[in-house]
C-alpha cells in the first residue's frame, strides 16, 4: 500500500501566512501540518509515499528530504502549473500503478482510522473509496449525495443553503486501484 500526499496547492485562503511557505509546512503544535498527515500514514503502516509538489515545492523537498527522518520512503511527483487531485495523482501515476494506494492532503487534520477505510475498500472491492464525513454546517465544504447502499449519487461543491440536500461531506481521502490510473 501506497500513499499520495497533495502538498502543491498555493494555501491563498490562508495569505499572507503562505505567501512564501507552503500550507503543508505551516506549523501545528511544533510541526508542519504535513510532518502530522506523514506520521498517520505510518501509523497505519503506509511507508512509501508520493508527495506532490508545485507551488514552493523545493521547500517541501528541503523539509522532508527522503522521508528517511520519519522512516518513510518519500519520492516527489513535481508539476509546474497546477493541476488539482486528479491531475496530481495522475502526474505521480508511475509510482502508483503496482499497488492500491490511499490519497490524502498534506494539509489535513485528521485522526481518521485509515487502517478501517482500507479494509472497507477491501471488502466492497471497489475501485475508489471517497472517505466520507457527516458535519452540522455543510455550507463551507463540498457535500455529497449517496444513496441508501453508500454509493456516491453526486456532488455538489460549496452549496447554498436553498442547495443542501445532504450533511455529508467529502474529506479529501481517498483509497484507489491502479486500475483507475
Amino acid at each position: 500500500m501506497k500513499a499520495v500526499v497533495m502538498a502543491g496547492g498555493e494555501g491563498t485562503r490562508l495569505r499572507p501566512m503562505t505567501a512564501n511557505q507552503p500550507k503543508p509546512l505551516l506549523p501545528v503544535v511544533n510541526r508542519p501540518i504535513m510532518e502530522h498527515v506523514l506520521r498517520l500514514l505510518k501509523r497505519h503502516g503506509i511507508t512509501e509515499t508520493v508527495v506532490t509538489v508545485q507551488f514552493l515545492a523545493a521547500l517541501v523537498r528541503n523539509y522532508f528530504g527522503d522521508g528517511d527522518e520519519l522512516g518513510m520512503n518519500l519520492h516527489y511527483a513535481t508539476a509546474d502549473l497546477p493541476l488539482g487531485t486528479a491531475g496530481s495523482v495522475r502526474n505521480a501515476a508511475d509510482r502508483l500503478r503496482d499497488d492500491r494506494f490511499l490519497v490524502i492532503s498534506g494539509d489535513a487534520l485528521t485522526d481518521i482510522d485509515l487502517s478501517e477505510m482500507i479494509r472497507f475498500h477491501r471488502a466492497n472491492s471497489a475501485l475508489v473509496t471517497v472517505g466520507l464525513k457527516r458535519v452540522p454546517n455543510p455550507l463551507e465544504f463540498g457535500i455529497v449525495i449517496v444513496d441508501e447502499d453508500g454509493r456516491i449519487q453526486r456532488f455538489l461543491e460549496k452549496p447554498t443553503w436553498g442547495q443542501v440536500f445532504s450533511d455529508t461531506v467529502n474529506t479529501g481521502i481517498y483509497v484507489m486501484e491502479p486500475e483507475v490510473l
